[in-house]
């Protein structure tokens, strides 16, 4: 870490702004239906209280842009966290003005507030100067520990940073940070990637990346069939991005000379719809029929993709194989999700890049038999592209 982290902090006796991401899903009853975020902030919030620090959280949820949004209220995060706290966490219906400062200053050592939903202001995601400045108030040290934010330049993840003297990365921010640059810099090799998802639009900053970086490339889902319109072939009613053939076209041109190896999918699953229940089949990318739509990857490639994954070291997996929220759909995805668990098992290092691909990952049970499963779907894209994260270019250089 080129940053200083809440290890570097002196916190007792502190109160210490925190940027976490409680960005969770939550259900019709207003009740929290995944935790996983909340987990994954605990370590830096324990150690805050335990060394005596006041710790002081803000996130945003959901998108209510700008305004009082009853459903978008932290309030149910609050109640979550505080059970798997097993302490009071003290609540603020603000995360600004006299009120909330009130609250910061009679915080005693060891307490924790959480502020209501950032995004209830504009003013955060404009990173306005006077909204930071508020945020700021009456706190001595920031952590941010919000991976998945830190790809925004908004006020409670970069312009809050002007208003302290010392700004550090907590223990996820640290672990993520640790887990995908240790991967793109200085990965044991063969370093293997999987790209999925549906729209090569939005992971060609990633390819050309890693390119430079991966020994095999790994390609799936949706995006796999620009790549094979770009080639010629016939695509039925699959998923394309017309806008981006003719860049389909350069990349695979520019694979013949990489070191990298690009792997596409030998055959696929078609249906003649894409819901529950619908005629499937399995055929050869060079036999796709003209009324069918391409949904998952078919069983040569998931043989020809574990061959590979075999071998591998480090593994960065980011989208899915095919259309996995429909259990039809969702082999070649299980199946590549189980596969790293095994290659786990056997010492491998497997990152999973958020989004789509953790919350497969979930579905299929497996998250605490892979290495890392990122919290921040946009960052770790981001991140895998090159790309500097404005929240985490603000905190103070070690």
């Amino acid at each position: 870490m080129s940053k200083l982290t809440i290890d570097d902090l002196g916190l007792k006796g502190k109160n210490i702004l925190v940027r976490v991401d409680f960005n969770v899903p939550l259900d019709e009853n207003q009740n929290v239906k995944d935790d996983f975020r909340i987990k994954e902030a605990l370590p830096t919030i324990k150690k805050i209280t335990g060394d005596g620090g006041r710790a002081i959280l803000c996130s945003h949820l959901g998108r209510p842009k700008g305004k009082w949004v009853e459903s978008m209220s932290l309030k149910p995060v609050a109640e979550r966290l505080e059970s798997l706290l097993k302490r009071k966490v003290k609540f603020a219906n603000d995360c600004i003005g006299a009120g909330v400062l009130d609250m910061k200053k009679s915080l005693k050592d060891g307490d924790v507030l959480l502020l209501e939903n950032l995004r209830f202001h504009e003013q955060e995601e404009k990173n306005d100067v006077d909204f930071a400045r508020k945020l700021a108030e009456g706190c001595d040290l920031y952590v941010n520990d919000a991976f998945g934010s830190a790809h925004r330049a908004h006020a409670s993840t970069e312009g809050v940073t002007r208003h302290f003297s010392r700004c550090a990365a907590g223990y996820l921010m640290q672990k993520e940070l640790d887990y995908l640059g240790g991967a793109l810099e200085n990965p044991a090799r063969p370093f293997v990637t999987i790209l999925g998802g549906a729209k090569i639009s939005g992971k060609i900053d990633v390819i050309h990346n890693l390119m430079d970086k991966a020994d095999s490339l790994l390609i799936g889902g949706g995006m796999i069939f620009t790549f094979f319109k770009a080639q010629g072939k016939e695509i039925g009613n699959s998923l394309l991005e017309e806008d981006r053939l003719a860049m389909a076209g350069e990349l695979l041109e520019k694979f013949k000379t990489s070191s990298c190896e690009l792997i596409l999918p030998e055959d696929v699953m078609v249906a003649d719809k894409v819901e529950a229940g619908a005629s499937t089949e399995m055929v050869s990318v060079e036999d796709i029929p003209a009324d069918r739509k391409g949904v998952d990857i078919g069983p040569r490639t998931i043989k020809r993709f574990k061959d590979v994954l075999a071998k591998a070291r480090t593994v960065v997996w980011n989208g899915p194989m095919g259309v996995f929220e429909i259990t039809d759909f969702a082999r070649g995805t299980e199946e590549i999700a189980r596969f790293l668990a095994e290659i786990t098992a056997r010492g491998a290092l497997t990152i999973v890049g958020g989004g789509d691909s953790a919350a497969a990952v979930k579905k299929f049970k497996l998250m605490d038999q892979l290495s890392h499963v990122s919290t921040g779907g946009g960052a770790s894209l981001e991140f895998l592209e090159g790309k500097i994260l404005p929240g985490v270019a603000a905190l103070t250089d070690n």
